[in-house]
């Protein structure tokens, strides 16, 4: 009898190691991954916009995944390449990302710059290209028929008419122009003389150039301040802006003017190296999405997936956060697009991101993202101020 059951016993476990094998056998095999790209600022010393980028988008990927993949199952996948905002190395980049054949797009970084030197490479190459922080106007504006560029993000000649009513709006009449000797500068100025020219105010009583690793610019500052500016217009990144900050706190409360700054100021360490001299200078800057605005339930949500992934559970742990929003809801599109063209093929995903409709994202609402005639995914009423509180958190003014 003991031996009959321990017969059947061993028959028993036969039959469940057979079913468990049948079981592994009816699976279906891992499929092909779809691969997107971020070309980006990585390892450029003070630099936290490329990891911001990079989470959003992985943030994005994690709950596309979880929902299914791309294209009946496919999962998305994350490569990151680094260029240290040295245009010759992003341009290098492109090259060797579109000649992977399972890729379908490339996210770019934080600098202007850099996508606008890449951008004949792109056109060569017939590169997907989304940007998730780069404002230059001519980075979209590009010419190339057609355009297979897509920016969810600011763009100069929008930024520049904001500033400059922010600067009335504070009672600023005469301000100054601090800019960047880049294209990014350019791209600037120019918005800023369309603006007044149609407006006419307020009027602009100098432009002053400086140089990227400039170590000082209270010389370039102290022009605007004797030529009768209330209020300085400031296009720069996070290195130089400190630098400012720090002179300006020096001088007597009277020569410190209000600085309305671009958002480059956001994509690196501008608090830990202006320190204590920030809070001695009324320093705003321009934002397209602050997540303390943003759908309490959405962030909810986002934040319980960052924790996991990066240990980042609240808002105002999340750095660079432009950065962060802009690729997460351009990753949640270009997923989206891929369904919607049944493929990875490049030529193909651009015309059906050109058709994505109604996607309500983490920074908005968006009946359409991008159309045949507007691959400009914002707009003015996305715009907002910020400053930094004392503790390094960037919040909306008001």
């Amino acid at each position: 009898m003991v031996f009959a059951a321990a017969r059947a016993l061993f028959l028993l476990l036969l039959l469940c190691i057979s079913a468990e094998a049948g079981a592994e056998d009816a699976r279906p095999a891992t499929s092909t991954p779809v691969t997107v790209a971020l070309d980006g600022e990585f390892g450029l010393t003070n630099s936290t916009s490329a990891e911001s980028i990079q989470r959003g988008i992985l943030t994005a990927i994690d709950e596309i995944n979880r929902a299914g993949g791309v294209l009946n199952g496919r999962p998305l996948q994350l490569i990151t390449r680094e260029h240290r905002s040295i245009s010759a190395r992003g341009i290098k980049n492109i090259r060797e990302l579109a000649a992977m054949p399972d890729l379908v797009a490339v996210f770019g970084g934080r600098f202007s710059p850099v996508v606008i030197e890449e951008l004949p490479t792109l056109l060569e190459t017939k590169t997907l290209f989304l940007a998730p922080w780069s404002s230059a106007d001519a980075i979209v504006d590009n010419g190339m028929e057609p355009n297979f560029i897509f920016r969810l993000s600011l763009r100069d000649s929008l930024a520049m008419p904001f500033m400059l009513r922010h600067a009335e709006a504070i009672g600023a009449k005469r301000v100054g122009l601090l800019l960047t000797n880049t294209a990014w500068g350019r791209s600037n100025l120019a918005a800023a003389e369309r603006h007044l020219g149609t407006a006419g105010r307020p009027a602009l009583v100098e432009t002053v150039w400086y140089n990227w690793r400039d170590t000082s610019l209270i010389d370039k500052y102290r022009r605007l301040l004797e030529a009768g500016a209330e209020a300085v217009v400031l296009v720069a990144n996070d290195d130089e802006a400190a630098i400012l900050v720090r002179e300006m706190a020096a001088l007597p409360g009277a020569q410190r003017l209000p600085i309305i700054s671009h958002w480059g100021v956001t994509g690196g360490n501008f608090v830990g190296q202006a320190g204590p001299a920030l809070q001695e200078v009324d320093f705003r800057v321009i934002q397209t999405v602050s997540l303390f605005r943003c759908d309490p339930a959405k962030v909810r949500r986002v934040l319980a997936v960052t924790e996991r992934l990066f240990g980042i559970g609240r808002i105002e742990e999340v750095v660079s956060p432009v950065g962060f929003a802009h690729a997460y809801d351009l990753t949640h599109i270009l997923a989206r697009a891929i369904d919607l063209a049944g493929t990875t093929d490049r030529a193909a995903v651009r015309d059906a991101l050109e058709k994505v409709e109604d996607y309500d994202g983490l920074v908005k609402y968006y009946k359409h993202p991008f159309t045949p005639t507007q691959h400009e995914a914002l707009a003015p009423d996305n715009l907002l101020m910020a400053r930094f509180t004392p503790e390094g958190v960037l919040v909306p003014i008001d």
